[in-house]
Parts: C-alpha cells; sequence; structure tokens
C-alpha cells in the first residue's frame, strides 16, 4: 500500500487507515485479529484508536494483537486522550487527566510508545496552553512519537497550531488532525481543511463511508445486522438517511457501475485522493469487509467521474464563506 507523510512530519503512515472503534464491543478478538491481519499483509500500517473505545477494550485487544500476530515496529499505532463519559464534561484536556490516561493507554496497549497521540476533543474550560503543554511533556518523554488533535474546529486548530509555534520552548508541532470527511460530509471544506493545509496539518478523516451508508447498503432498507440496525448506533447512522443523501448515494452507485466497481471502493477513493487528505479511517465489522475496502488500493476516479461527485455533494457555501468581499 502506498504511504504518506503526516503533515510536515517524516512519519509515513498507510493511505488507508484502520479503525478500532467496536473493537471489544461488537467486534472480538478473533475478528479483530483477522482485521489486522489482512490490513498488516497488503501493507497497511495507521492502526487508530482511543482511550475510550469499548471502555479501554479495544486498546487492550490491540496490545493482546501486537508481537504475537504483527510485530509492533511494522504499525504505527494511533490512540487519543481527553473525551470523558461525563454527562457534564464531554473533554478534559487538562494535563494531569491527558498524562495519566497516556499512561493507562501504555499499559493496555503492552508497549512503552504510541506512534502517534491525539487530544480527542477541544476542552472549552482548561486553557489550551496547558492541554498542549501535555503533549509537549508525552513526546519530550518519549512515550509519543508525534502528535495531534481530533474535533477541533477550524479556529480552535488554527489556535492550538500557531500558540505551538509562538511559545517559546515548545518543540511538538501538530501532525495532524482528525475529523469526519465523506461525501455526505464535507463541513470540514469551510474551515478546518483549509486551516490545515495552510498550517501543513495532515487530515485523517473520519466515517469516510458516511457511517456506512455510502456502500449502498441502505437503498432499499436497513439490514439487519447493520449499524441502522443496532439500538445503540442507529441515532448515528440516520441523520444520513434523508433524501439529499439518498441522491448522492444513488450518484456514487452510478459511477461505480459505470466504473464496475463498488459503490465502496468509489466513496473511499474519492476521499483518499482529497487536498491535504492522508489516510481516512476505516472500520469495519469482518475482515471481508475490511479486505473490499482495502481493494481500493487499485482505484484511481477519472476526473470526470470526481467532478461529477463533487458537483452532487457540494455543500451550500453562503455568507462568510463566498461572496462576503462583495457586500
Amino acid at each position: 500500500m502506498e504511504q504518506r507523510h503526516l503533515g510536515r512530519t517524516g512519519l509515513r503512515v498507510s493511505r488507508i487507515g484502520l479503525g478500532t472503534l467496536t473493537w471489544g464491543r461488537d467486534t472480538d478478538e478473533h475478528d479483530a485479529a483477522d482485521q489486522l491481519k489482512a490490513f498488516w499483509d497488503v501493507g497497511g500500517t495507521l492502526v487508530d484508536t482511543a482511550d475510550v473505545y469499548g471502555g479501554g477494550e479495544a486498546e487492550y485487544l490491540l496490545g493482546r494483537l501486537l508481537d504475537n500476530l504483527v510485530p509492533r515496529q511494522d504499525l504505527v499505532i494511533a490512540t487519543k486522550a481527553g473525551s470523558v463519559p461525563d454527562p457534564y464534561r464531554r473533554s478534559d484536556g487538562s494535563r494531569g487527566h491527558l498524562l495519566a490516561a497516556l499512561d493507562a493507554s501504555l499499559r493496555r496497549l503492552g508497549t512503552d510508545y504510541v506512534d502517534l497521540w491525539q487530544i480527542h476533543a477541544f476542552d472549552p474550560v482548561t486553557p489550551l496552553e496547558e492541554t498542549l503543554q501535555a503533549l509537549d511533556l508525552a513526546v519530550s518523554s518519549g512515550r509519543v512519537r508525534y502528535a495531534g488533535v481530533s474535533g477541533f474546529s477550524g479556529w480552535q486548530l488554527a489556535k492550538a497550531a500557531t500558540w505551538q509555534l509562538a511559545a517559546p520552548g515548545q518543540r511538538t508541532r501538530l501532525a495532524c488532525t482528525q475529523m469526519e470527511y465523506s461525501l455526505l460530509q464535507r463541513g470540514v471544506e469551510r474551515e478546518v481543511l483549509p486551516a490545515a493545509l495552510d498550517l501543513g496539518v495532515g487530515l485523517l478523516p473520519s466515517s469516510p463511508l458516511g457511517r456506512g451508508v455510502l456502500t449502498g447498503k441502505y437503498r432499499t432498507g436497513t439490514p439487519s445486522g447493520s449499524r441502522g440496525a443496532s439500538e445503540q448506533l442507529a441515532p448515528f447512522v440516520e441523520p444520513y438517511l434523508d433524501e439529499p443523501a439518498s441522491r448522492i448515494v444513488d450518484a456514487v452507485a452510478t459511477a461505480a457501475d459505470g466504473l464496475a466497481t463498488t459503490p465502496l471502493q468509489v466513496a473511499l477513493a474519492w476521499v483518499r485522493d482529497r487536498p491535504g487528505v492522508v489516510a481516512p479511517v476505516v472500520g469495519a465489522r469482518n475482515a471481508q469487509q475490511l479486505t473490499e475496502a482495502l481493494s481500493v488500493e487499485a482505484l484511481s476516479l477519472p476526473d470526470e467521474i470526481c467532478q461529477a461527485l463533487d458537483d452532487v455533494s457540494a455543500p451550500v457555501h453562503r455568507y462568510p464563506d463566498q461572496d462576503w468581499s462583495t457586500l
């Protein structure tokens, strides 16, 4: 699999990442092992997890598979900290919480360092400089090789990256930001992606298949066993089952028919090759689904197909995104 640099760093990662959101919850150890082996066999390196996935079980499961199945040095392990299961506080970016969470992640993963550590969400309560100092401490201690953020808006990303450049003694630079990005969700193109491109921060798209909707499996209903049929995940899928989304899904299916491939591969190839994108992070229920996604490596969309998909999925940009200077 082709490797890409993560932002303006020397770290190279596979241009498709393996997501572990469901590991330890809906994906058991056997299926996780099959996925990791299939991913590694085709040259995949970037494995994305978080301390809250499965209540820590995703990291624990990944740690059990390291070395026993895949050599640790062959993978780029990315995890996150800062998201908390608290109804009154969704994130905790305090230095104490973050560094304690990192130590706990390392114990679950069974490793003494992670290649990429990301702040899972912006904390409006903790001063941003305290959060960024935690990144610096983690990197300087050797427990983290590279640092990034997740779920930051455009201004939050720009503020964080600018503070790192300007602050005396600050050595760590943001390598990446992770945000949802797909043909069904192009909101990052307004502020986040322009900021990332300008700052040299790589984008890791999550939910690149529109929460599974872009595969086309919901065109005629909700299949049993799908996320949309799950009591826990149905609210996650439902926003992308409206009429505008249906038109985009139909266009993807039409493109797939013309290219003799699948809607999944068309949708994934589109986001993979967008400017600023380093590696879409793909989650799968089993190795068969993952193998289909990984076969996108051989697909490059023709320019006319990309333009047609751009047009049908174009987000509405009004003031101040467009034409503000003429008012």
